[in-house]
């Protein structure tokens, strides 16, 4: 049990019920399993390095989770502050290389710090270390999945961060990567609320620099947010730079968690006790609510997690096919054939201006699909010689990416 402030704050919160949300209060009660991530942003200092009382902070919360019943997943930020730190730098690392080494040494020091906040309530923190391309491939998506599930059961709380040893995305961004990478494990453990932590109160109506601007508290329509957000105008931050901070890459952690049917909270991190707030049902931050029924553990590998290798381009009757009857691609629906796959590769299932319609395995690679394209399912065998499957992607290896 967590005693002083913490414990204060959630008898504070439940003592203000006139101010919950009974909408957050049913997504909370309903979430047995919780991803949080927390940015670089909430978890350093004005110099860069790592603020320890942040990690403690963060580290009791997540314990207050767990010991209320919920199964609990950090991705976490930070390795560069926490190597700075450690190797008593002035700045940050400009070249690429330098950057690798600094995150190298400092993610030791970031799970140091996270084990020392958890060591006292008798929780160990397990670092796990991804890509994208880890999760891409569908026998180590799973291999993690069982990993995660099994630490559940040691008083262990899973801390994942980007592998920036092998993989650069956030390192030369220095914004998003783990955003997304909090999404697929949110996917890959169906947990029902995702919760992403920032410098920000939430996703604004207008730019959060302009007094005026307010926090939207609700998103039921987050293709409408995406679009209200880009066309708000960034503001200048420095010398020749233009920034609206890191919420695009957010936004998108949030549709890709919202398509699969959960929902996602958008808050500051640095305000008190915050994840016990949003467990309360308080309103904190934006929620973005669920876009339609959860989806299946393969279907969302296939629509949401895993990359594609290449693309078809479908007329207008395969689309109604696909996106109305819930029916599987034909040869006969496929005006274009884009890339080099092989049989058992995800393919993007594409209308005819190139919008995404969706995601599936192809039964067929790239070469064959080239020769029967446009054609009827009862000319394959003469064209091929043979006909292994009546259906390009079957309805059941299939998952919309976009519906009417």
């Amino acid at each position: 049990m967590i005693c002083g402030p913490t414990a204060d704050a959630l008898r504070f919160a439940n003592r203000r019920t006139s101010m919950l949300d009974p909408v957050r209060q049913e997504i909370a009660a309903t979430s047995n399993t919780v991803v949080v991530k927390v940015g670089t942003r909430v978890l350093a200092n004005e110099n860069g390095t790592l603020n320890d009382d942040r990690i403690t902070s963060i580290a009791e919360q997540l314990v207050w989770l767990i010991e209320d019943g919920r199964q609990v997943v950090l991705v976490s930020s930070g390795a560069v502050g926490a190597g700075i730190g450690r190797l008593g730098l002035h700045r940050r690392p400009t070249d690429l290389g330098h950057l690798q080494a600094v995150a190298a040494v400092g993610q030791s020091r970031l799970i140091e710090a996270y084990n020392r906040a958890l060591e006292p309530h008798g929780r160990y923190a397990a670092q796990i270390l991804l890509t994208v391309d880890d999760l891409n491939d569908r026998t180590r998506y799973l291999n993690i999945r069982n990993t995660l599930l099994a630490l559940f059961h040691y008083r262990a709380v899973p801390i994942v961060n980007e592998n920036d040893t092998v993989r650069v995305d956030e390192l030369e961004r220095n914004v998003g990567d783990n955003d997304r990478l909090a999404a697929m494990v949110t996917n890959l453990l169906r947990a029902p609320l995702l919760v992403l932590l920032s410098d920000v109160e939430g996703l604004y109506d207008g730019h959060p620099s302009r007094p005026e601007s307010q926090v939207i508290n609700t998103v039921t329509d987050i293709d409408q947010a995406i679009l209200t957000f880009q066309q708000q105008a960034p503001v200048v931050v420095g010398p020749n730079q233009l920034s609206k901070g890191g919420m695009a890459s957010k936004l998108e952690a949030a549709r890709l968690a919202t398509s699969a049917g959960e929902n996602v909270i958008i808050a500051n991190g640095r305000r008190q006790n915050v994840l016990m707030d949003i467990v309360a049902g308080g309103p904190v931050g934006t929620l973005f609510l669920a876009q339609g029924p959860s989806v299946t553990s393969r279907k969302r590998w296939i629509g949401l997690t895993a990359r594609p290798s290449g693309k078809l381009i479908l007329d207008a009757g395969a689309q109604r096919a696909l996106q109305q009857q819930g029916r599987s691609l034909l040869a006969v629906g496929i005006t274009t054939v884009d890339g080099n796959f092989a049989k058992g590769d995800v393919v993007a299932l594409c209308g005819e201006d190139g919008t995404e319609l969706a995601r599936g395995l192809t039964n067929y690679p790239a070469d064959d699909l080239r020769l029967i394209a446009g054609q009827p399912k009862e000319k394959i065998t003469e064209i091929l010689g043979h006909r292994p499957y009546d259906e390009v992607v079957h309805r059941d290896n299939l998952a919309l990416t976009k519906r009417e």
